[in-house]
């Protein structure tokens, strides 16, 4: 079983590569049992969306700021 340190390292990676299916799975695993990475993990689904839009803009077109 993975740890809350190891699963913050692996949500992290996630962000910047596609996790092995064996790491998926192990994530889901304690994902399903441990309620404070599951917060963690919806806050850094939160900021990543958050950051997209303000990238982006609400109309698509890239920022200049």
């Amino acid at each position: 079983m993975l740890t809350c340190r190891e699963v913050t390292q692996l949500l992290s990676e996630g962000q910047d590569r596609k996790l092995t299916v064996a790491e998926r799975l192990r994530l889901r695993i304690h994902l399903a049992m441990c309620q404070g990475c599951a917060r963690f993990r919806k806050q850094m689904d939160f900021l990543h969306q958050a950051c997209r839009q303000f990238v982006v803009g609400p109309a698509g077109a890239e920022r200049d700021d």
